[in-house]
């Protein structure tokens, strides 16, 4: 005769495992939030005398800290911005050396720990909308000449805001979750096989430069299998596509001659190509002070990147269906709007407006920053090498949306490039409801 269970005892079953998992869960958590942490920091103070406040007044540049650390129209690195994200908003912390909201309190191997561990005086994790996983690759040294030189900086007494994230992005537990799949600490080791050159690149383009916080694909939780890989990705809540720069169908310059591409970093622009959007944003910021040592450097690397997917073959023109209408929409609204700067026929003027045959920016098959240039304008950015630059006026209020989708689609046909067409859905959805 079989033994019949006692009465509760599946449901008791299912509540202790569920209590063990539920305990195995808080014993990984607890174990994340205290991994790695350096205990008792160094007395509060400057840092080590070693440290040179001029150096780290050119690494934080080589960062764009300061983009970030201040508020529209507010004081110099006192924090406050507001950082869009899937999740929420996270507000920019104050880095001025006062006492109570800023720096004032912090040694240099607080602010190394937050570099490099992610977490802040306290122990806090820190969110990687400030990007840790790329500034953990930064040596102490570098770290230590940053600290010295926002100890140099005017005090500002500015609170910090609170973040406003959605629970349970919010809380501690769900972040250390985020950090023990997808964050590792570790300082940059250099290649052995690699010119001192190459190395140097690498350093500036994997940490300091957090290149791949825009070039790198993220997944849902705003993470990447591999945040070294470059290899494109849309710039979260800004609806700007950052093109992979290891491949020559988008910003690969692996075929570039190094002068040209040390000429883009340093001034946004050479005789084939412009940056515009976030991009322009970072040379205005920070690219455009790197010494010609490090751009080169920087350009050294990136021309060496292994290609990660060759240029798509041209498709038929055949297979480029747009209909009559929509064709002769386009060629109208380009002759009134566009042929005056990029000429009749695509060719542009060298040193002023830039070409849109063959441009492969314009073949894109992600034409989320074609939308954004023909709605918003296109500004390059004004450095010093470059310093009247000439700029696209925004359509927004000129063109609609069927206007936008038939003139991108003119461009991306005509004159040998045989790009899908964009439809105005295409439009729609890529402008995000931003402009309209």
């Amino acid at each position: 005769m079989r033994q019949r269970p006692a009465p509760g005892g599946k449901a008791a079953a299912v509540r202790r495992a569920l209590l063990l998992v539920a305990a195995l869960a808080l014993a990984v958590v607890g174990w994340v939030l205290h991994a790695n942490y350096g205990g008792e920091s160094d007395v509060a103070g400057g840092a080590p005398a070693s440290a040179s406040a001029e150096r780290g007044a050119y690494l934080v540049r080589l960062g764009n800290c300061m983009a970030c650390h201040t508020d529209r129209g507010g004081a110099a690195w006192a924090g406050g911005r507001a950082i869009d994200t899937p999740f929420g908003t996270v507000y920019a912390s104050n880095l001025t050396p006062d006492p109570e909201h800023g720096l004032g309190r912090w040694s240099a191997a607080d602010f190394w720990r937050a570099l490099h561990h992610g977490r802040s005086r306290d122990g806090r994790l820190l969110y990687p909308a400030f990007p840790y996983p790329n500034y953990t690759e930064v040596t102490r040294e570098d770290s230590d000449a940053m600290f010295a030189y926002l100890r140099t900086v005017p005090a500002v007494r500015r609170a910090n805001m609170p973040h406003q994230l959605r629970w349970p992005y919010s809380t501690q537990a769900a972040l250390a979750v985020w950090r023990a799949l997808y964050f590792r600490s570790g300082e940059y080791r250099p290649e052995p096989a690699q010119s001192a050159q190459w190395n140097r690149g690498a350093y500036l383009v994997r940490g300091l430069g957090h290149c791949s916080a825009c070039h790198t694909a993220r997944n849902a939780l705003g993470a990447s299998s591999d945040m070294m890989d470059l290899s494109g990705g849309l710039i979260p809540m800004q609806n700007w596509y950052a093109p992979s720069l290891a491949s020559d169908a988008e910003a690969g310059v692996g075929h570039w001659p190094l002068d040209d591409t040390v000429r883009l970093l340093r001034t946004g622009t050479t005789g084939a190509a412009t940056v515009l959007g976030p991009m322009a944003e970072v040379v205005q910021s920070s690219t455009q002070h790197l010494t010609a040592q490090d751009a080169q450097a920087m350009a050294t690397f990136l021309q060496a990147l292994p290609a990660s997917q060759p240029a798509p073959a041209p498709a038929p023109a055949a297979a480029v269906q747009v209909s009559a209408r929509t064709a002769e929409r386009g060629a109208r609204v380009y002759r009134q709007q566009c042929a005056q700067c990029h000429g009749e026929h695509g060719e542009g003027v060298r040193g002023a407006y830039p070409p849109l045959a063959g441009n492969r920016a314009v073949i894109l098959p992600v034409t989320a920053n074609l939308v954004q240039v023909v709605l918003g304008g296109g500004f390059p950015p004004a450095t010093e090498g470059n310093p009247r630059p000439f700029g696209m006026p925004p359509y927004v209020m000129l063109l609609d949306d069927a206007d936008v989708a038939a003139v991108l689609t003119h461009i991306r046909t005509s004159w040998g490039n045989q790009a899908a067409p964009v439809t105005e859905f295409d439009v729609i959805r890529q402008c995000g409801g931003s402009f309209r």
